[in-house]
């Protein structure tokens, strides 16, 4: 199977399956002299493991991570480093069943076209624990980023068409509600929808919002390298994902170009600036100073507890109801990985910079 790598020069590389014994990563082209600890990695897998609140899947899963190489005397040393986190809650007969049909929403009937083989335990390949390994790469990445002043976060902009008020943002309040929202009222009021949701054995999507500031201008290549194309790749290939948008986004369609441009102006020490930034703090697919921002929008959960029309492998209409422990909305837990992510363009982004100018490698070896 191809298409588990990621990245140019900082790369990370995801294995392992939802109900096998374990999964990880390998991060390979991380400088040394970083530092990093299992407790680096930690704090970022405990934002996307399951059983954090009614609104996740019941799995319990402690998701601990293990450094098992590139790591020395708390720092990288610059050889590949290798994170194994151990799968100790899987409930395989709770998908015996659905090894004869495909789940409306799910992976099930393009993996078995592409393969004539899929494993059936809560996806495989295509579930969602998969991104465990991308959270640990993206905490590596985000060390990085620390190192040169770069400070990223995401957080839950929508759930259910409530929407997070920018006037009553506080970055605060992401971490102090289950939703991961920055507008406690908003977050009260969708925490009301999905229970009435899950009363109703149904699901939620909604939108993830990422920022990204202190980037420096000049990150990202004009052509196939795109700084924002890279961005949308990245999180493209997060499961559940089904759009994205930087800036102004659709609603730059709706503009005219007096109302969508940026306009520069001097800022201190005559320093280059924009008075706005309806481009999301890149133009012409490379960084242009300002911050970065892009959103996600997150279908609802496929897997729902209310009767679904599928077929089976023999291609019979049937009717189902899926078993399991399943996230009504997988928003929350997904926050984390769309940070992730970031933190892994832009960190590769930094590091492929480097070589972009004569002068600048001269300050390296001169």
């Amino acid at each position: 199977m191809a298409g588990s790598i990621f990245g140019n020069i900082l790369k990370i590389s995801t294995w392992g399956e939802s109900h096998g014994k374990a999964i990880g990563v390998i991060i390979d082209g991380c400088p040394a002299g970083i530092e990093l600890t299992e407790g680096h990695i930690q704090q970022w897998l405990d934002r996307r493991k399951p059983g954090q609140s009614k609104f996740t899947t019941k799995r319990k899963e402690e998701d601990q991570a293990e450094i098992l190489s590139g790591v020395f005397e708390g720092k990288t040393t610059g050889t590949p480093i290798s994170v194994i986190v151990h799968n100790t809650d899987q409930r395989s007969r709770d998908y015996s069943e659905i090894a004869s049909y495909y789940r409306p929403g799910h992976a099930d009937y393009t993996f078995d076209a592409k393969y004539g083989f899929r494993d059936y335990r809560g996806g495989g390949r295509s579930s969602g624990r998969e991104t465990i390994g991308r959270v640990a790469g993206g905490a590596v990445a985000a060390q990085i980023l620390k190192r040169v002043g770069i400070d990223l976060y995401a957080y839950t902009k929508e759930i259910a068409a409530i929407t997070a008020d920018p006037r009553r943002f506080s970055r605060k309040a992401i971490m102090e509600n289950p939703l991961y929202m920055p507008d406690m009222e908003a977050a009260s009021e969708a925490q009301k929808v999905l229970e009435q949701r899950m009363g109703e054995l149904d699901s939620a999507g909604g939108i993830i919002e990422c920022v990204i500031r202190n980037v420096p201008a000049g990150l990202g290549d004009p052509v196939f390298e795109k700084l924002d194309a890279r961005l949308a790749a990245a999180v493209f290939s997060i499961g559940a994902v089904k759009g994205f948008e930087i800036g102004d986004g659709f609603q730059a369609a709706r503009s005219r170009g007096s109302e969508n441009n940026d306009s520069f102006c001097s800022g201190a020490d005559r320093k280059i600036q924009k008075r706005s930034n309806h481009a999301g703090g890149i133009l012409g697919g490379i960084s242009d100073g300002s911050d970065i921002i892009f959103r996600a929008a997150v279908k609802p959960t496929a897997s729902i507890s209310s009767p679904q029309q599928t077929v089976n492998r023999a291609g019979e209409e049937i009717e189902v109801v899926i078993k399991g422990r399943h996230d009504p909305v997988i928003v929350p837990r997904a926050v984390v990985v769309v940070e992730a992510m970031a933190a892994l363009v832009i960190a590769d982004a930094l590091l492929m910079n480097m070589g972009a100018r004569m002068d600048w490698v001269e300050k390296i070896y001169r």
